[in-house]
């Protein structure tokens, strides 16, 4: 891919997030998931970090490794014509110059966009320093500017994974979520907050677009619209929709022998098509 058309997706996935209506993304877990994506009519694909973990045979959380993470970054990018994201977990190192190493690479795959967590992966307990986890926001944003790619980095907040409740958390959500976007983040993403109530507060306290991921208890989409949410994602859901569906099947055919689970796939010729199409 060209600079300038890295540089021209990067401005157009930035540009969605400011539009009347959410930014709905299917975080896929490949490429064919992603070609699937954008058929459906979406203008840009992000990747789900869990997903990708998944298929290759590892365990969420940082276990597979950075360059096998990166292919599939690079594998999907290739494959698809709208901008993507990828979701890089915590950076792949603690340190701020660790960050700025994965936000490199991630452009150079071809992404436009980026997740960067600030919960240290593998280990349990709290956020990381406020202090550490603001800087490696800073060394992210300036590593995309070398670049000279717009790149989109989505600052994600685990005060609510990490054990937080209630209006404390809320309150930590909104204060790192503030401090990450005056260090160069475009977009906040604070997962798990679920109820209308939680997520209001976060829009009314966030200086910025606020992400939200969601699952079968969130509000839906019109609802979120409403509370000013900028973006929605899904995360690894799609992939575990996999998951079951693998499991039912393989259930099936081992306790009836039917084949119920095929009802109404999409054709093999009609997959190979929409592999096929540039």
């Amino acid at each position: 891919m060209t600079e300038a058309r890295q540089v021209a997706r990067a401005e157009a996935f930035k540009a969605l997030h400011d539009g009347p209506d959410p930014l709905v993304l299917v975080n896929a877990p490949d490429a064919a998931t992603a070609r699937i994506v954008v058929e459906a009519g979406y203008p840009a694909v992000a990747t789900s970090s869990a997903g990708v973990a998944w298929l290759m045979g590892y365990a969420d959380g940082e276990n597979i490794p950075r360059e096998e993470m990166l292919w599939m970054v690079r594998r999907i990018a290739e494959r698809v014509d709208v901008p993507v994201t990828a979701d890089m977990e915590a950076g792949y190192g603690i340190e701020p110059e660790a960050v700025a190493d994965t936000v490199r690479a991630t452009v150079e795959a071809g992404a436009v966009g980026m997740n960067i967590e600030d919960g240290a992966i593998g280990v349990p307990g709290p956020l990381l320093d406020f202090d550490l986890a603001v800087a490696r926001i800073a060394a992210g944003r300036r590593a995309a500017d070398e670049l000279g790619v717009p790149a989109v980095l989505n600052a994600r907040c685990d005060a609510f994974l990490r054990g937080g409740k209630g209006p404390e958390a809320i309150a930590e959500a909104i204060r790192r979520s503030n401090a990450y976007r005056e260090a160069g983040a475009d977009c906040l993403f604070v997962p798990f907050a679920r109820d209308a109530e939680t997520i209001g507060a976060l829009v009314e306290g966030i200086d910025g677009p606020l992400n939200v991921l969601a699952s079968a208890v969130s509000p839906p989409v019109p609802e979120l619209k409403r509370l000013g949410v900028a973006r929605v994602s899904i995360g690894g859901l799609l992939s575990l929709a996999f998951a079951t569906l693998a499991r039912r099947a393989a259930g099936e055919l081992a306790d009836t022998g039917t084949y119920g689970f095929a009802e109404g796939v999409i054709l093999h010729p009609e997959m190979n098509a929409l592999m096929e199409a540039d």
